[in-house]
């Protein structure tokens, strides 16, 4: 196989998604007696239902290993051809922009989210009320991409697939990841996906939110017996107005406090939080 051209479009986009998540393109070393590249992907064997859906999609270009615990192509031109495009010359993955043009089928959106993804839940309790509130949000931890690839990946992702993921800071890697801050997003998201994800079980736990704020809930009955829990709501996260944002831009500057602030709007403290932390990036305030 010497190009991506040979493949169909559900393969392009899965084993794209895959070099840029958990899978790499091995290197040639001086002396070694291969002539081409090949593909290698380590993984749990608690993932192996989630490989084995990936493998059947890629088969015959990749194999298990006997262990079960690689995914492995043989020696290839086309991995050869790709290797120079995925990787700069200091060895670091980058993200080609005539490669992304190509995945625009939700299996890349998909196996990027499986490789890379996490559906992580932040909790809002309210002592007074007997409250918790669980609020889903999604993280693509690509720390291992610069910034400029990001930018190109967030674009791409909002123009082709229409999610808006926000740019965050982290201290490893190259320093940045992608993250919705809006759970309107993280439920869409995760319906878009589902006619990909419904058959792999073993993954419910990032991809069902209903099954995992069920395991969530019993974690926080135990804790909190006497308190209700709640999901978090997306008509609870709606679209801040020019008016809103300029008002609490105001009270900042006039020293109030967040929670204060958060009475005065009828916004969350937690929704503030976030919306302060995204204007403060944007440079607003």
């Amino acid at each position: 196989m010497n190009s991506l051209e040979e493949l169909n479009e559900v393969q392009q986009n899965v084993l794209i998604a895959s070099i840029l998540g958990d899978g790499e393109i091995t290197k040639i070393y001086k002396g070694s007696r291969r002539k081409q590249n090949s593909y290698r992907e380590h993984f749990s064997i608690a993932q192996l239902e989630y490989r084995q859906w990936k493998q059947k999609i890629l088969d015959p270009l990749i194999y298990f290993t006997a262990k079960n615990n690689v995914l492995l192509s043989k020696s290839n031109p086309l991995f050869t051809a790709l290797f120079h495009d995925f990787y700069d010359v200091k060895g670091n993955k980058q993200i080609p922009g005539v490669h992304l043009k190509r995945c625009t089928h939700l299996s890349f959106l998909t196996t990027l989210y499986l490789d890379d993804g996490s559906l992580s839940i932040s909790k809002r309790i309210n002592h007074r009320l007997k409250k918790i509130y669980l609020v889903p949000n999604i993280y693509l931890y690509l720390q291992s991409f610069q910034l400029k690839d990001l930018k190109l990946l967030q674009k791409h992702i909002e123009v082709h697939f229409g999610f808006s993921f926000t740019i965050s800071k982290r201290s490893d890697g190259f320093h940045h990841i992608l993250r919705f801050t809006s759970v309107g997003n993280t439920y869409r998201f995760l319906k878009s996906i589902h006619s990909h994800t419904r058959m792999i079980s073993s993954m419910r736990y990032k991809t069902d939110w209903n099954w995992r704020f069920t395991q969530e809930k019993e974690k926080f009955k135990a804790l909190y017996p006497d308190y209700e829990l709640f999901a978090g709501s997306a008509e609870r996260t709606k679209p801040y107005s020019e008016l809103e944002i300029a008002r609490i831009i105001d009270l900042l500057r006039d020293g109030t406090k967040v929670k204060d602030i958060a009475v005065k709007t009828g916004r969350t403290y937690w929704s503030l939080v976030y919306k302060i932390r995204e204007l403060k990036l944007k440079g607003i305030i």
